[in-house]
């Protein structure tokens, strides 16, 4: 038997302190709380955070940058992705997404254009980089924003 295995006996655990009971009790008068301030009074407890006053942590950090509110987060690919797809395909993100080349549209769909494009497709997406709309022309395709 070692020290960390040992048990407290069946019926030895006492039930909750019960404060304010009286002197006899043990726990009468200030209730364990002590003699005033903060902690002796009802409602007194500080937040997990609060630094006794002094300017607390995160208004000391310095705040950097910012969050632009209008920014777009596309779901991208590139060209080479979109030639596992026939002649003539309309490529839309519904049938990106159901083929699993992209999991999420977020905010739309930007086609960039890296790799060749060797078949001639019909792209719908919400934006494309100039040289992926150039590189679709050249293949016959078109490029066709939403």
């Amino acid at each position: 038997m070692r020290l960390n295995e040992l048990k407290a006996p069946i019926g030895s655990n006492h039930r909750k302190k019960r404060v304010g009971r009286g002197e006899g009790s043990g726990h009468g008068k200030t209730s364990g709380k002590g003699h005033k301030g903060q902690l002796a009074r009802s409602g007194g407890s500080v937040r997990p955070w609060f630094e006794g006053g002094q300017m607390p942590l995160q208004r000391r950090l310095p705040v950097r940058g910012f969050t632009n509110i209008s920014h777009k987060d596309y779901a991208i690919i590139n060209l080479d992705v979109l030639n596992k797809f026939p002649d003539n395909t309309v490529v839309t993100p519904k049938l990106l997404k159901s083929t699993g080349i992209i999991k999420k549209t977020k905010d739309g769909v930007k086609v960039l254009g890296d790799g060749e494009l060797k078949s001639s497709l019909i792209v719908k997406a919400h934006s494309f980089s100039k040289s992926a709309q150039m590189k679709i022309a050249e293949a016959g395709g078109r490029a066709e924003v939403i």
